[in-house]
């Protein structure tokens, strides 16, 4: 009864709970190791923007390490701003149903230990950052600041999910930063369609503590759009799809692009036509498809790239 009540409330039955040692559990549900559907959605537009650059640069022979070490620094620096996040929401997490159960609420981490915990992914993600090229390492940097101020947006702004954008689609940046050694239109447009995509799912993701935030007074793009949050949905995926549109006609991409970028629209208009937003369960299960969406047109991209490079 004791490690079921340490479980967190919606990530049970997963490897952390039945294969992981004891001691690691609450670091590991604290890095969301448990849940690895964010880091997913982090590591995404990584692998759009690669595919999409080595496409540019007609030559693939860089694309399978880039595409492995943007594989594990998504997953370490999600996990990093994951551990931030509960340390600046800690009090916030309590009141919060489906939160109260996290590591440092539920007292199975200090601050201090979470403090560590931190550093140390942070490190592991430095290391990986420093693979890469000068300008891709500044790139990478400059991201902080938007990780640093995220937890503290849905206390001030009723579009937190926007600084989550702008934080979760800079790998549409990097890729460029990696390959190309620039960030050019393509890149920034990229960017742009991703955020739009980010808005898009996390507003769903948000309905599951709507309740909740409107008891504590947490703002999100949930709660403004309301009972209008399908016709939201609409506007938010469609600028997502015809931005990345946009940026894979600057970019020169094939037809293989395109079938990817048709694949992603109609996954996304699943989602709205499967959407019950009084249903939390299936909130986050729409929520969670999206990794499958972003692979999709990860995978029309990848045989571009190829094609373009043969």
């Amino acid at each position: 009864m004791i490690e079921a009540a340490a479980r967190v409330a919606d990530a049970t039955g997963n490897w952390v709970d039945t294969l992981a040692p004891a001691w690691s559990r609450p670091y590991l549900r604290l890095a969301r190791l448990d849940r690895p559907i964010g880091s997913w959605l982090l590591l995404l537009p990584c692998w759009w923007s690669a595919a999409l650059a080595a496409g540019l640069a007609h030559d693939l022979s860089r694309l399978p390490i880039v595409v492995a070490l943007f594989f594990v620094g998504a997953f370490v620096m999600r996990g990093a701003g994951c551990t931030w996040n509960d340390i600046t929401d800690r009090d916030l997490d309590a009141m919060v149903e489906r939160t109260r159960s996290r590591p440092i609420p539920a007292g199975q981490v200090s601050v201090p230990q979470a403090l560590v915990f931190l550093v140390v992914q942070a490190l592991i993600g430095l290391t990986v950052l420093l693979q890469f090229n000068r300008f891709a390492v500044a790139t990478g940097i400059a991201s902080l600041a938007i990780v640093a101020v995220y937890p503290f947006m849905k206390r001030i702004t009723w579009w937190p999910q926007v600084v989550l954008g702008l934080a979760f689609s800079w790998g549409a940046l990097m890729g460029f930063a990696v390959i190309l050694g620039r960030i050019d239109g393509t890149a920034l447009v990229l960017y742009a369609g991703s955020i739009a995509w980010v808005i898009g799912y996390d507003t769903i993701y948000a309905h599951q503590d709507a309740e909740d935030d409107a008891l504590i007074g947490v703002k999100s793009t949930a709660r403004l759009f309301g009972q209008r949050t399908h016709q939201a949905l609409i506007a938010f995926y469609a600028l997502a799809v015809a931005l990345i549109g946009c940026a894979i006609a600057l970019g020169g991409g094939g037809l293989p692009a395109w079938l990817g970028l048709v694949a992603f629209a109609a996954h996304l208009a699943w989602q709205i036509a499967r959407l019950k937003i009084d249903d939390p369960a299936l909130c986050l299960r729409v929520f969670r498809s999206n990794r499958d969406a972003g692979l999709l047109l990860f995978a029309g991209l990848l045989l571009d790239a190829w094609m373009r490079a043969s």
